[in-house]
C-alpha cells in the first residue's frame, strides 16, 4: 500500500532553492561586502568560531529596523495570481533540484580533476572545497518556476519582488541569508499554491451538482473525506503567514507558525489521510460500477482549470502536502544559523510535523493491513495444525513464490526431472507461513515457524541449477522440531531480498546506517518508483538514499535520508551521486535536522555528564 513516504522528496538536497543558479549567482553578488568572503555555510566542516553569525546587528537586524512593511496589497495580489496548481509547482520544484544537483555534482567533480592533487594540507584542502560548496562558480541558469500567471512575470523569487530591489536589503543581507529569505518565501508561496488546488478540489469537483446527485451521502463522504476541514485549516495557515510577511519585507521566521498549526491543527491531515485505503477503494469502484460518476469526471477533467490533471491527483494533496510541508521546513533549517532562536523553532515545527506525518502513515498502515489480513486469512487452508493469523500487531512483510529443493544434492538428483517443486511464503513481522498453491486461488499450509527462529545460509555457487539458491532453517517448526529447506529464488535480487526479509542482520536491525557510513554510496532518484512489495520503498523524485546493498541485476537496497526508511527498488530509478564532497554535505545536513529529534537521548547524555562531573 501506497504510504506518504512516496510523498517525500529529498529532504537533504545539496543546494535546494526555487531557482538554484539565479539565486546563486545574485547571492554571490550581494556576497561581495567586507567580511563576506571568508563566511561558510553552517554545517559544512566550519567551526562556529570561523563562521560569522549570519544573524548579527550588522545584517539582519539592521535590515529588519530600516525597511518598512509591505502593504498587505502587495502580498494578496502576488497570492491571487499564482498561477501554478500544487500539483505542477511541486513537480516543477523536484525536478529542477535533481538538475541542479546534477550540476553540482558534475561541477565539484570537474574541478577536483582540474586540480589532482598539490601541497595543501588536508586540512587546508577541506577549507577551500567547503568555501566553494559555499560560493559555487557561475553556472548555467536553470529554468525558472514562473508562479504567476504572467509567463514574462519574474516575481518567482523573494530578492525579484520589487519591494525587496528597491528597499536595498540585498546589499546588507549576507547570501546565506538571502537563501533562507528565498527558503521560507517558498514554503508561503507554495502553500498558496497548494490551497488554489485544494479550492478546485472542491468548488470544481465536491461541490458540482451533478455529482451530488451521482453519489450517495455515504460515497461523498468516503471520497471527499474531511477536506473542507483540511481547506479551512489551510486557509487560516495561509493567512497568518500572509500577515508575517506583511510586517517587513525581510521575513523575521515562519517556522513558528508552522509548529503552532502542526502541534494544534494539523490533525485535520491525519483524518484525512487515514481514509486513504477506503477512498481508494471507493474511487475505482465509482468508476468501474458508476457510468455517470465516471462521464462526468472526465468531463469535470477537460476544464481548462484542471489543466489536464486528473481527478485523483486532486485527491492525493493533503497527502503530499504535509509530508511535502517537512521538506520546507527542513530547508529552513539548513539555512538558519546553528544554535540560534530561528534553529530552534525549526527543528521544534520539524518535530511537530514529523509526529503528523507518522501519525498520518500509521493510519494507513492500520487500515491496510487490516484488510489485507482478513484477505489472507480467508485464503489459507491448514494441513497442519491451525494458527490464528489476524492480529492487531501482525502485519505482511512478504509473500511470493519459490522453488524448493527436493532430496539430497547429488548427481543423481539433479538429474531427475523433479528436483524443484513450487512453495508459497507469506512472512508476516513476527510469523513465517509455508504452502502449497491449490485450486481456486487457496494456499495449504504444511509448515510453520516464528520469524525469530529462522536462520538463512546462502549456498555457494555450484553451477547454473544451483544459482540463486538459499538454506532457510526453522529451529522450530509447527511440529516442534528444526526443519531446513532448500529454496531457489528466480533471481539474485529475489534471492537477497528473501535472504534479508525472513532474517534481517540482528546486529544491525535497529540502528540507522546513515549514523554510521560516513561515505556511503548515493543516488538521487530521477524516475518515481511505486513500491510493488512490502518490502520495496516507494521513491519520489529528487529522493536522495544510501546504498546498503546492490544486485547484480540491477537491484538496489537502500535508507532515504530523510526519513531513514529502507527498502528495494530498481536501480534503474535513479542515479549515482558520484562526488563524496556532496555526499558528505548530504549527510551532515541530515544529522543537523536529526540532532534534536531525541529529546530523552538528550536528557540522559546530560545526565550522564553531570553524573561524570560529581564524581570528579
Amino acid at each position: 500500500m501506497e504510504l506518504l513516504a512516496a510523498a517525500f522528496s529529498a529532504a537533504c538536497a545539496v543546494d535546494h532553492d526555487s531557482s538554484t543558479s539565479e539565486s546563486d549567482t545574485r547571492d554571490s553578488a550581494a556576497g561581495h561586502l567586507p567580511g563576506s568572503e571568508s563566511s561558510s555555510t553552517p554545517g559544512n566542516g566550519t567551526t562556529p568560531e570561523e563562521c560569522p553569525a549570519l544573524d548579527s546587528p550588522t545584517t539582519l537586524t539592521e535590515a529588519l529596523q530600516m525597511i518598512h512593511p509591505i502593504p498587505a496589497d502587495s502580498w494578496r495580489l502576488l497570492i491571487e495570481q499564482i498561477g501554478l496548481l500544487y500539483q505542477e509547482y511541486r513537480d516543477k520544484s523536484t525536478l529542477q533540484e535533481i538538475e541542479a544537483r546534477r550540476q553540482q555534482d558534475a561541477e565539484v567533480q570537474g574541478n577536483a580533476d582540474e586540480c589532482p592533487g598539490g601541497d595543501d594540507t588536508p586540512e587546508e584542502e577541506e577549507d577551500e572545497e567547503d568555501e566553494e560548496l559555499a560560493s559555487p562558480p557561475e553556472r548555467r541558469t536553470l529554468p525558472q518556476i514562473c508562479l504567476l500567471s504572467n509567463p514574462h512575470s519574474r516575481f518567482n523569487l523573494w530578492q525579484d519582488l520589487p519591494e525587496i530591489r528597491s528597499s536595498g536589503v540585498l546589499d546588507i543581507l549576507q547570501p546565506e541569508e538571502i537563501k533562507l529569505q528565498e527558503a521560507m518565501f517558498e514554503l508561503v508561496t507554495s502553500e498558496a499554491s497548494y490551497y488554489k488546488s485544494l479550492n478546485l478540489l472542491v468548488s470544481h469537483f465536491m461541490e458540482n451538482e451533478r455529482m451530488k446527485k451521482i453519489l450517495h451521502p455515504s460515497e461523498a463522504h468516503i471520497l471527499f473525506s474531511n477536506v473542507l476541514d483540511v481547506m479551512a485549516v489551510s486557509e487560516r495557515f495561509l493567512l497568518e503567514l500572509e500577515h508575517r510577511m506583511e510586517e517587513n519585507v525581510v521575513i523575521s521566521d515562519v517556522c513558528d507558525i508552522v509548529h503552532h498549526y502542526a502541534a494544534d491543527h494539523f490533525s485535520v491531515y491525519i483524518t484525512y489521510v487515514s481514509n486513504q485505503t477506503y477512498q481508494e477503494r471507493t474511487h475505482k469502484q465509482l468508476l468501474q460500477e458508476k457510468a455517470a460518476f465516471r462521464e462526468l469526471i472526465a468531463q469535470l477533467e477537460l476544464d481548462p482549470k484542471c489543466k489536464g490533471l486528473p481527478f485523483s491527483s486532486f485527491l492525493i494533496l493533503p497527502f503530499q502536502r504535509i509530508t511535502r510541508l517537512k521538506l520546507l521546513v527542513q530547508n529552513i533549517l539548513k539555512r538558519v544559523e546553528e544554535r540560534s532562536e530561528r534553529e530552534c523553532t525549526a527543528l521544534d515545527a520539524h518535530r511537530e510535523l514529523e509526529m503528523v506525518v507518522k501519525a498520518c502513515n500509521e493510519g494507513v498502515r492500520k487500515m491496510s493491513r487490516t484488510e489485507q489480513m482478513i484477505s489472507i486469512q480467508k485464503k489459507l487452508e491448514f494441513k497442519i495444525k491451525s494458527v490464528p493469523i489476524i492480529s492487531h500487531s501482525r502485519w505482511l512483510l512478504k509473500q511470493g513464490e519459490l522453488q524448493q529443493m527436493s532430496g539430497p544434492k547429488t548427481s543423481r538428483t539433479l538429474r531427475t526431472k523433479k528436483l524443484f517443486r513450487e512453495v508459497y511464503l507469506f512472512l508476516f513481522n513476527d510469523l513465517l507461513v509455508i504452502c502449497r498453491q491449490i485450486p481456486g486461488d487457496k494456499y495449504q499450509v504444511f509448515d510453520s515457524a516464528p520469524r525469530g527462529l529462522l536462520r538463512v545460509e546462502e549456498l555457494e555457487d555450484q553451477g547454473q541449477t544451483l544459482a540463486n539458491v538459499f538454506i532457510l532453517r526453522l529451529l522450530e517448526n509447527a511440529d516442534d522440531r528444526e526443519a531446513t529447506y532448500m529454496l531457489k529464488a528466480s533471481s539474485q535480487s529475489e534471492m537477497k531480498r528473501w535472504m534479508t526479509s525472513l532474517a534481517p542482520n540482528r546486529r544491525t536491525k535497529f540502528v540507522s546506517f546513515t549514523s554510521r557510513l560516513l561515505d556511503c554510496p548515493q543516488v538521487q532518484c530521477v524516475h518515481p518508483y511505486v513500491a510493488q512489495q512490502p518490502d520495496e520503498l516507494t521513491l519520489e523524485l529528487a529522493d536522495i538514499l544510501n546504498i546498503l546493498e546492490k544486485t547484480e541485476d540491477g537491484w538496489i537496497f537502500g535508507e532515504r535520508l530523510h526519513d531513514q526508511e529502507r527498502g528495494w527498488f530498481p536501480s534503474s530509478m535513479t542515479e549515482e551521486i558520484l562526488n563524496p564532497k556532496i555526499r558528505s554535505q548530504n549527510l551532515k545536513e541530515c544529522f543537523r535536522v536529526h540532532k534534536m529529534e531525541d529529546p530523552q537521548r538528550s536528557q540522559n547524555k546530560d545526565r550522564r555528564k553531570l553524573g561524570s562531573r560529581n564524581r570528579q
